[in-house]
């Protein structure tokens, strides 16, 4: 199969699973007993944060492991106060927009930053934002579809000087571009290990201050920090901490490979009549591509490339058994039907240009036939 949905989910690395194993089997200790095998776990629980912590640049008791991207988002969202607004991009992830909309069914006030044509989030959006004095704002810093990455740091500097918390979602940007918490100026941010080459559930919230900006969601145990109770899931946090510390290393020559691989792609792309590539001029992960297909429906042209043995995303989802446009597409803009037509492309560190060249000429006989 050529694998191209990378930002769906990644391909565990050959050395991760090394790291992981000896905890899957040997040392199957609860970190939280005092005896050897649970103060190895302990151990390796203490070292997968210092490796995360490293590759974002805060202090290890900055980090709180969860059980994926998905929890640590609706941990972000649980911070907000009693009587307090939420603001968030209407270009979020389902993990942070769906939280928000039940936050709203309980009484919040609920406001939506809109995004222009590229999708990026608006000054204007912003400055209403900050009239309307929310308690929490969250941006995502990278958006799983496009790929477009927003200028976060300024934002929230913004938002910060008028006492507004700020969370971002950089799930899709954890090991794709350098990520300097301090810098960006967030108050909490939420990570993901599957993107990054580590295993499904883990991932982890980030915050500004250990304890002091946030409420458990689960309760029954001390464990991390007191936070997020539950024993912890050691062999994947021991992967997600190897995954971490393998893009650290790594990021320049991943991101120079993959760069090479996306201008490849639309170099091919672009010699396609009536393909768009949304947000093309724009500062995106360089993994991803999101094009648009007149005549074409994206459904539909998805499982045709998987009879192919190719593996993309579609850029429409289904809800309530209807199919709606994407809308991350729709919020920039997209008429709905060309928002149907769309497929992501997300490539990753183990593609090569062949398999870029069978994906367009696939592509291409694909389109031609119909």
């Amino acid at each position: 199969m050529i694998y191209l949905d990378h930002n769906a989910t990644t391909p565990i690395d050959d050395r991760v699973l090394e790291a992981m194993l000896p905890f899957l089997k040997t040392f199957y200790g609860n970190p939280s007993s005092l005896y050897r095998l649970g103060r190895i776990a302990g151990s390796a629980i203490d070292a997968a944060r210092e490796q995360l912590a490293a590759l974002v640049g805060v202090q290890p008791g900055q980090i709180i492991f969860t059980g994926g991207g998905t929890e640590a988002n609706n941990l972000a969202l649980a911070t907000l106060d009693p009587q307090a607004g939420l603001a968030v991009s209407a270009i979020e992830h389902p993990s942070v927009m769906e939280p928000a909309l039940h936050l709203k069914s309980q009484g919040h006030e609920l406001a939506l930053l809109k995004v222009d044509a590229n999708g990026l989030i608006t000054q204007s959006a912003i400055d209403e934002a900050i009239s309307l004095k929310p308690g929490l704002v969250s941006m995502m810093l990278a958006n799983n579809e496009t790929g477009v990455i927003q200028n976060i740091a300024h934002y929230a500097d913004q938002l910060k000087t008028h006492g507004i918390k700020v969370h971002t979602d950089a799930v899709q940007a954890l090991g794709k571009i350098p990520l300097d918490f301090n810098r960006l100026g967030v108050h909490l941010m939420s990570l993901s290990s599957h993107k990054i080459y580590g295993p499904k559930g883990c991932g982890a919230l980030v915050l500004e201050k250990p304890a002091a900006l946030i409420k458990p969601m689960l309760l029954g145990g001390g464990q991390e920090q007191g936070l997020r109770a539950g024993t912890e899931n050691v062999a994947a946090i021991v992967g997600f901490g190897k995954a971490a510390e393998l893009a650290k290393i790594e990021l320049a020559e991943r991101h120079a490979r993959l760069l090479k691989l996306r201008t490849l792609l639309e170099h091919g792309l672009s010699a396609i009549p009536g393909l768009t590539i949304f947000a093309e001029r724009t500062e995106r992960l360089v993994n991803t591509v999101q094009v648009g297909i007149q005549g074409i429906d994206g459904e539909m042209l998805l499982m045709r490339l998987d009879q192919k043995g190719i593996a993309v995303s579609s850029g429409s989802a289904c809800a309530s058994g209807q199919r709606e446009p994407s809308p991350v597409l729709v919020a920039m803009g997209i008429e709905p039907a060309q928002a149907k037509s769309a497929i992501r492309i997300s490539v990753g560190k183990a593609n090569t240009e062949a398999e870029i060249f069978e994906f367009i000429k696939q592509l291409k006989s694909l389109i031609e036939t119909g």
